[in-house]
């Protein structure tokens, strides 16, 4: 039986295997996917992010091991950090969430972003697959810490959960466009420490003041160390789901997602083709010792390089 077949079974090791073959960038993995795309769109993508500290790990921990109690079988994709100097990664989301790798209704994996900016890995669209196909009901990807610019995150996912935390020491960051435009719900983690109402306050506030939004994102107190209103931030969830099937937005959103993912993978594919052939001529190595002579410009040099796809056309 080959890996394909195994998937389909529900074969947690395949799982494991193919994960690893899309992450090395191998062409089979993309054969296999290819063959069995048309068993996907059945799990349910949450994208659990948010600020460094903010208790993600812990909360998705809380959230699988709810939803286990009503029967679902749960996917986790945990994005860490790579580093850029010697290319390795913690992992240590996996630690937090250790009694969950005994669950056999529960596989999760741990990915380096690669220098993938963003707050992803390059390979979790093609992880999500996988673990759709394996036959999760739901989907966590858990992101990198994130920041103003790293909001990937809403290119998969179905439904987006911000975790907050009280007392971040910048007020304004509860105001700040990029982050909080991406979440359809806000869970305040750590609401037992002091500064959660007026975080809780400052979110409402920023709401209020985007009325053009047809859903307002709800605003949830929690406490994932100590498991309490994780069944409410659950049912949040559900509502959220249950407002974008009702409406024909989880289609339009999963539709703008594709188109996404397809311009990622062509966009990856071209900078390949060319960095190949512009490395084979060490055209690259030229351009940068002519611009930093001042001999050619920047912009110049844009175009020599892209000037290898006109010679393809021709």
């Amino acid at each position: 039986m080959n890996i394909g077949e195994r998937l389909l079974k529900g074969d947690k090791r395949a799982c494991a295997r193919l994960i690893t073959m899309l992450e090395n960038n191998e062409q089979e993995a993309i054969e296999i996917l290819k063959r069995l795309y048309k068993f996907t769109g059945r799990a349910y993508v949450i994208g659990i992010t948010g600020p460094p500290g903010s208790g993600k790990s812990t909360l998705t921990d809380k959230l699988t091991k709810e939803l286990r109690k009503r029967g679902k079988k749960i996917g986790i994709i945990a994005i860490d950090p790579t580093s850029p100097f010697t290319g390795g990664a913690i992992l240590g989301d996996r630690i937090r969430m250790s009694d969950l790798a005994l669950d056999k209704g529960v596989f999760i994996r741990s990915m380096g972003t690669r220098g993938s900016l963003g707050g992803m890995s390059k390979a979790t669209w093609g992880a999500a697959k996988v673990l759709d196909i394996y036959g999760v009901d739901y989907i966590f990807i858990e992101t990198v810490g994130v920041g103003q610019s790293e909001v990937d995150i809403v290119k998969t996912a179905d439904t987006v959960l911000m975790v907050m935390v009280p007392n971040l020491g910048d007020d304004i960051q509860a105001i700040k466009a990029g982050i909080m435009e991406i979440a359809d719900i806000f869970a305040i983690n750590k609401a037992d420490l002091d500064g959660a109402d007026k975080t809780q306050l400052e979110i409402e506030m920023n709401l209020d003041l985007n009325e053009s939004r047809d859903y307002r994102p709800p605003v949830v107190k929690v406490s994932a160390s100590k498991n309490e209103n994780i069944d409410k931030l659950l049912d949040k969830i559900m509502e959220h789901r249950g407002y974008l099937e009702k409406t024909g937005e989880l289609f339009r959103r999963r539709k703008r997602n594709t188109k996404l993912e397809i311009v990622k993978l062509v966009e990856e594919e071209l900078m390949n083709l060319i960095m190949d052939k512009a490395l084979e001529e060490n055209l690259l190595d030229n351009l940068s010792e002519e611009v930093l002579l001042k001999s050619l410009d920047p912009y110049s040099a844009r175009d020599k390089v892209l000037g290898l796809i006109k010679e393809w056309e021709g």
